[in-house]
């Protein structure tokens, strides 16, 4: 299905669904790491993880070349993770099970950011996000967790936002959704 901007917000409500609904227990797991190099600047309070770096904590997993993670004088933190490897043909992956279902999130994208304070996650560059069977990819992805609003661009207008939503089964009530 092709879409325009303009239809955007009740398609990505549909579709990615909220990272509030990710799952409430991994915020509360350990978080786990590996990479091929790790630098750490802790005046600026940056840390860098490179080469084929995955990071897990409960049902959330990402994988990409490169993260970057800043952290700001209240001590949020925002990063960012680029892609950059054959393996995972240049793509940053993420993917986390949503509370209170059995299906998962995932996303993808040249590059994904996310800030902790705000609430907003980016993805630029080749951006795919997928919700059970329902996805929508375009050149730019943005998500609000404060607002719950989406935005989704086809490159400036010069590409195309696409969008594949299945219908729902309204005898099977989903437990935590939002209609």
């Amino acid at each position: 299905m092709k879409i325009t901007s303009r239809m955007l917000l009740p398609v990505l409500l549909a579709v990615a669904g909220s990272t509030t609904h990710a799952e409430r227990a991994d915020r509360n797991k350990p978080v786990g790491l590996e990479a091929d190099r790790v630098s750490v600047d802790d005046k600026q309070k940056i840390q860098t993880f490179e080469g084929n770096v995955r990071l897990t904590q409960g049902t959330m997993s990402i994988s990409t070349g490169k993260m970057v993670v800043r952290q700001d004088a209240d001590g949020f933190q925002s990063g960012t993770a680029y892609g950059g490897t054959l393996a995972n043909e240049g793509l940053a992956r993420f993917k986390q099970k949503r509370e209170g279902r059995s299906d998962f999130i995932e996303g993808e994208a040249e590059r994904i950011e996310h800030d902790n304070r705000t609430e907003k996650t980016e993805f630029h560059g080749r951006a795919r996000v997928k919700s059970g069977l329902d996805e929508v990819r375009g050149a730019y992805i943005s998500y609000d967790g404060k607002t719950e609003n989406y935005l989704v661009d086809g490159a400036g207008g010069k590409g195309r936002v696409t969008a594949t939503i299945y219908p729902r089964d309204k005898t099977k009530p989903e437990a935590t959704t939002k209609p």
